[in-house]
């Protein structure tokens, strides 16, 4: 075994199953380990390093803002944080923005966001708010998260649980509108399930969501934690539909894949729901925190991030779909949004993952029968066809192997 691996196992807790790799340093699309091996990250943290490493622009901002001011809390105002906010209004269409830190926060504050505004908005009669949310959906890790999840793992041994959450099939229009009733205060859903599997759903389904939820005078609430900001070819995934929210959360790129940077944007009326010391966070909005994820937005504009993942997404998507091998069921996405089901009777993803691995490709599997393929948006197309070549040998080479046996 690897010393530093030993000593994080010792010492950490075991709440993830990493590869066995460690890595030192990383720079656009690649990565290193601690001997000098070279990988190119296929993984770019959950969406989190849409940017590529290291990027030079986020570098030397965060140098120069370390050197300014940091953390003072949200007690005073900031010369960062207002263009910040401006700028991420304007890019998604949104009246106000609430900034945290991680995207487990800013799913908490939609949360809190919509059932408020049930009560003292819509009129829903006090403590019996319902949010919808999809089977398969992840939001985050928190207890009151988790009570809107079905994943088994993910609840036990955790209870109880907070109520108001009801769920209804992913991609079910018809259950949807069978669970909205009059204490219903929003649906909160991923435009592309990305912990369940890189799962989209049918075409027109969030369309026709947006609609019911405007019928009803119920909140449409995305969580583009992971598919906004360009990963799936355009800025927002919503917009593949021509969709509005009331509600949006973003996080993971929105730190430039070098600080946890979350928010909560909405329109005027929802946002408006929030008086001083309903809501807060110390670290929320901090200046560097907001530096980093002004440069961020400005990087995917100026470097048009989101046409190059749609552009790069639809030619890995079309390469990946060529692999002719049973061990292979379906391979699905939008832009470099990318999951590869595997067929559980004749494989599984981890192994996969490992095999790309020793190759010099980091990808991780998801509920053990999806790799997931989600890069920088900054990989170019000698980079993709290098890793699809990585991909079909290791399949051959499984195919090979079971053939034998």
């Amino acid at each position: 075994m690897n010393d530093r691996i030993d000593l994080e196992s010792r010492y950490c807790a075991h709440n993830y199953h990493p590869l066995p790799v460690v890595l030192t340093r990383g720079a656009g699309v690649f990565v290193w380990d601690e001997a000098g091996n070279k990988y190119l990250d296929m993984m770019s943290a959950y969406s989190a390093v849409s940017h590529g490493h290291a990027h030079p622009r986020l570098v030397e901002l965060v140098q120069r803002q370390v050197a300014e001011l940091n953390i003072v809390s949200r007690a005073f105002h900031t010369d960062k944080l207002g263009p910040f906010l401006q700028r991420a209004c304007e890019i998604s269409g949104q009246d106000a923005a609430l900034p945290m830190n991680t995207g487990a926060e800013a799913v908490e504050t939609a949360i809190k966001a919509a059932r408020k505004w049930a009560y003292t908005v819509k009129g829903v009669a006090d403590d019996q708010a319902e949010i919808i949310t999809c089977t398969g959906n992840f939001h985050g890790r928190t207890i009151a998260i988790v009570a809107m999840s079905d994943e088994p793992q993910y609840q036990s041994g955790f209870g109880p649980f907070p109520p108001g959450f009801r769920l209804v099939e992913y991609g079910n229009i018809n259950a949807l509108e069978a669970a909205i009733n009059e204490n219903t205060a929003a649906f909160l859903v991923e435009p592309i399930q990305g912990e369940g599997g890189i799962i989209v759903p049918p075409a027109g389904y969030l369309k026709a969501a947006e609609e019911l939820c405007r019928k009803h005078n119920v909140l449409f609430i995305a969580d583009e934690i992971q598919t906004g900001l360009g990963r799936t070819g355009a800025m927002l995934a919503c917009e593949h539909e021509n969709v509005k929210p009331d509600g949006l959360i973003l996080g993971k790129a929105l730190g430039g894949g070098i600080l946890p940077v979350s928010m909560f944007l909405a329109r005027q009326e929802l946002m408006d729901v929030f008086t001083p010391g309903d809501h807060g966070s110390t670290f929320g909005g901090n200046p560097l925190g907001a530096a980093v994820g002004l440069e961020a937005l400005n990087i995917l504009i100026d470097d048009n991030l989101p046409a190059k993942s749609a552009e790069m997404g639809t030619y890995l998507l079309d390469q990946l779909r060529c692999i002719d091998s049973p061990l292979v069921s379906e391979v699905r996405g939008r832009g470099l949004f990318i999951g590869i089901e595997v067929n559980p009777d004749l494989g599984n993803a981890r192994a996969i993952c490992e095999a790309l691995m020793q190759r010099g490709l980091l990808s991780k599997e998801t509920h053990e029968t999806v790799v997931r393929l989600a890069p920088p948006l900054i990989i170019t197309k000698a980079e993709i066809d290098w890793a699809l070549q990585q991909i079909r040998e290791v399949v051959g080479e499984m195919d090979s192997i079971r053939l034998a046996s």
